[in-house]
């Protein structure tokens, strides 16, 4: 039946016209942002499973961020009693000369002087070995901890080392001193107790601090992975993006031509009335 009223032909041409914009938007929006699924619209399950992923990513960047601030209070802590048994050192050098009954009164006395300055850079060392505000060799705190996990479930407890004079780690009193062979042999025992319990808490301080290094490494590797599978779930293809965009273009051209086509259809019925 030939009708100006209904144009059935133009009906189909206006919606496969409208489909092919439809389709170019969405190809225009993923090569605009680089994503496949950028919205729950386009696909709900996926853009859920992305978005939970990307929270696990966001909660690792903060779990490095703890792990570093723990590391490098430790690591202070760590140069800090590295320092102090090379003061130790020197400070037991200086009794044992001092425990030499030949040695006169005046060397001794300067020797003594000497011990006395090394033990007060001591104290100067554990008093200012902090960062950030946490010292762990001054027995200010019990310990440090530093976030595991991206929902913080789990810790990494590093414990502190208390290196003040006089304490139960260096056994050296905060006035230490001697003035005499006796009390300068006494002393050198002191001191080599105090180096024993020096060496084995730096051996819990470096075997902490390279304990954050590995989880450190681990977290990265594992935050990489994630961020690698939300890209798999999202992003999209821009070399197939942009050769369906050029298909679209050329299909969106000669849907317009057909409406053009279809419009024009009813012109033909003035022929009947010639």
């Amino acid at each position: 039946m030939a009708t100006i009223n209904t144009n059935a032909g133009a009906m189909v041409a206006l919606q496969n016209l409208n489909q092919t914009n439809r389709d170019l938007e969405t190809v225009q929006s993923r090569i605009n942002t680089g994503l496949a699924i950028s919205s729950a619209k386009d696909n709900g399950g996926i853009y859920a499973i992305a978005q939970k992923m990307r929270s696990d990513v966001a909660g690792y960047g903060a779990v490095r961020n703890s792990l570093d601030l723990a590391q490098s209070t430790t690591d202070v802590a760590l140069a800090a009693g590295e320092a102090i048994s090379d003061l130790l050192v020197e400070m037991k050098e200086k009794a044992l000369a001092a425990s030499d009954t030949s040695l006169d009164t005046a060397s001794r006395t300067a020797l003594n002087e000497d011990f006395k300055a090394l033990r007060d850079q001591i104290s100067t060392i554990t008093s200012n070995a902090e960062f950030n505000g946490t010292n762990l060799i001054n027995g200010t705190v019990t310990s440090i901890s530093a976030l595991a996990n991206a929902d913080g479930s789990n810790t990494i407890t590093i414990s502190d080392a208390n290196l003040t004079l006089g304490g139960g780690t260096v056994t050296v009193a905060a006035t230490a001193s001697f003035s005499s062979a006796g009390d300068a042999a006494t002393m050198v025992t002191t001191i080599e107790t105090s180096l024993d319990n020096l060496n084995a808490s730096l051996a819990k301080l470096g075997t902490a601090s390279k304990s954050l290094e590995v989880h450190k490494g681990f977290v990265g590797k594992l935050s990489d992975a994630l961020e690698k599978g939300i890209g798999n779930l999202v992003d999209a293809d821009l070399a197939k993006e942009s050769a369906r965009l050029q298909s679209l273009q050329v299909k969106q051209q000669l849907g317009v031509q057909a409406l053009s086509i279809a419009n024009s259809a009813p012109s033909t019925i003035l022929g009947y009335f010639r």
